[in-house]
């Protein structure tokens, strides 16, 4: 069995930069919108191929595992490249959330691990997606940005703890927020990246 790395997988990825997902999948007989339907996994399905990850390669040993985002960005009216949206992180466990601290957080070993692939947004059900950059977390516990997510990751722990559940919103956080997951009136909750903190990844790993 081969094993795919995420050093690896991102050494694959960063071949196809340029190139539109839209035809890869194609390629790779990957339904997108052919049924009238948009196949809403479409986009992960060819980046996975992209990646190497097929039937016969699998990820890091030992649990070293990691996770490929797409990330769709368009331009802003000063015609510069930005996160079209929030980037869903993991869902919130209540449990969780008041007994593990940041860098003990679901939160965290699932942000650290995830390769963030941006995908240029032509809006939906668009002929084309192009691949734009592929980039991972790699900073060190103790940076600024990190410790400012803790922060805020922290904060969201302290809402909890001090005015419950229901008290947690979007409007928390100034890289990663809380908030309902799907429908407006889940009752659910997960952590979502921030627009301007996917931007920051990408400007950072530059």
């Amino acid at each position: 069995m081969n094993i795919i790395t995420r050093a690896k997988a991102i050494e694959n990825l960063k071949k196809y930069i340029g190139q539109d997902l839209r035809e890869l999948a194609i390629q790779y007989k990957i339904t997108t919108f052919e049924t009238g339907k948009q196949n809403k996994g479409w986009k992960g399905l060819v980046l996975e191929r992209l990646a190497g990850l097929t039937n016969n390669n699998s990820k890091a040993p030992n649990g070293l595992t990691y996770e490929l985002k797409s990330v769709s960005f368009n331009y802003d009216r000063k015609g510069k490249l930005k996160p079209k949206e929030t980037m869903a992180i993991t869902m919130l466990n209540q449990k969780q959330l008041l007994e593990e601290d940041f860098f003990s957080s679901h939160c965290w070993a699932k942000l650290k691990t995830i390769v963030f692939c941006a995908v240029a947004w032509h809006g939906k059900n668009a002929d084309k997606a192009e691949i734009i950059d592929v980039v991972s977390l790699d900073f060190a516990e103790t940076d600024d940005l990190i410790m400012e997510i803790k922060a805020d990751y922290d904060f969201i722990r302290n809402k909890l703890k001090t005015q419950g559940f229901e008290a947690l919103t979007g409007r928390d956080g100034k890289w990663i927020q809380a908030r309902t997951k799907g429908s407006k009136n889940s009752t659910t909750r997960a952590f979502y990246a921030r627009p301007q903190l996917v931007a920051k990844i990408f400007e950072i790993a530059k």
